[in-house]
């Protein structure tokens, strides 16, 4: 059998989207316009924020949002290290300094970790919700709130995702999402979106986004030219629709792993959660001994597992001038160790699932008296 890790031909295989398609090129509306600002309007719905601004990538929803709050030169900003690189890199586009703290058990930032970062440059707080878990934000907030300091919500892999029933992206100043074709909530290339309640940054990033146009002829600042695509916001706004059944198909999908892999233990660490949180399962991360033994064994038999980070971003060589040291952030460098993210796609079947949990099994079976 072979298992792949995600079915993205599954996914757009639909002639509404087709038709979709071919309209919005009869009516040739392929920059901002209607299309997008539908799907803004719906996206703002999801999130219960009052707008939702589209981005030609999560990654500049990042960048604009700290733009946006002010965050720019000699300021610092605290996130974690166990991301993608675009969180740091955004940080650094925007002229700050990243300010990493360690992450708890569920990967997601300790709130007890940003006090004692917080210096007379701090700036603002970037968590990240990854795997489709919250971070606590209720604590992460209190703390911001203490410090007078901005929060900015990295929820690119966490749309739909809830803490206490409250949306991802709506806690912060502004929350950013990826519409990357490997989300639960996927375009047909890169595309973003940056929420938020504030009027005032509503209207900054709006015109941050288009090159700090007010309107056609006058600008009131220099901006940047960071549309999302018509095209790419009608492939999204059809995929919205789908967001619930995906959303149940990949907690199903958790449900089974985590009932076929409680076995396992010591050797497999299944994912942990709070209470509060509401997870989406953009990943299904486990921890494993002998992770790249097991990672080479699944891929034998047929089973596409990714590693999702292997070297933390403190670690990277171009994080050398913040001087970060191998230590550090000892929960996070444990981490980075014996991560594997499973399948978890929406088409994945029952038999699937129960094949790469025997596979799991085979492999610590081989290798002496285990379970």
């Amino acid at each position: 059998m072979r298992v792949s890790y995600l079915s993205l031909k599954e996914q757009f295989d639909d002639p509404v989207l087709l038709e979709r398609i071919s309209a919005l090129f009869s009516d040739a509306a392929f920059v901002l316009g209607p299309k997008v600002a539908d799907f803004e309007r719906r996206f703002a719905a999801l999130c219960r924020t009052a707008h939702a601004v589209g981005m030609n990538s999560g990654t500049d929803a990042l960048f604009l949002a700290l733009k946006a709050l002010g965050v720019g030169h000699g300021d610092e900003v605290i996130t974690v290290s166990n991301s993608f690189v675009a969180t740091a890199g955004a940080i650094v586009a925007a002229g700050a300094k990243p300010v990493f703290v360690d992450v708890g058990p569920d990967y997601n930032m300790d709130p007890d970790a940003i006090e004692p970062a917080v210096t007379s440059r701090t700036k603002a707080v970037l968590p990240v919700h990854l795997t489709g878990a919250m971070a606590d934000m209720a604590r992460i907030c209190e703390v911001a709130e203490a410090f007078s300091l901005s929060v900015v919500e990295d929820a690119a892999q966490a749309v739909g995702a809830a803490w206490n029933d409250q949306p991802a992206g709506s806690f912060g100043d502004v929350g950013c999402f990826s519409l990357h074709p490997l989300k639960n909530l996927n375009a047909a290339g890169d595309g973003g979106m940056a929420v938020t309640s504030r009027p005032e940054l509503a209207d900054r990033l709006e015109k941050l986004r288009n090159h700090g146009l007010a309107d056609r002829d006058h600008i009131d600042f220099f901006g940047y030219n960071s549309r999302l695509d018509a095209l790419q916001a009608v492939v999204a706004e059809r995929r919205l629709e789908f967001l619930p059944e995906i959303t149940r198909c990949r907690r199903k999908n958790a449900a089974a792993y985590d009932e076929q892999l409680a076995g396992l233990a010591p050797y497999v660490t299944r994912p942990v959660r709070q209470p509060e949180s509401e997870p989406v399962y953009h990943t299904y991360v486990i921890r494993a001994k002998d992770r790249d033994g097991l990672a080479a064994y699944l891929a034998g038999a047929g089973v596409e597992a990714k590693i999702h980070y292997p070297v933390p971003i403190h670690l990277q060589k171009p994080a050398k001038d913040l001087g970060y040291r191998p230590g550090d952030l000892p929960e996070t460098e444990a981490q980075a160790a014996e991560i594997l993210s499973l399948p978890i796609h929406q088409h994945l079947s029952e038999n699937e699932i129960a094949y790469v949990c025997d596979t799991i099994r085979a492999f610590y079976r081989s290798r002496g008296p285990r379970p």
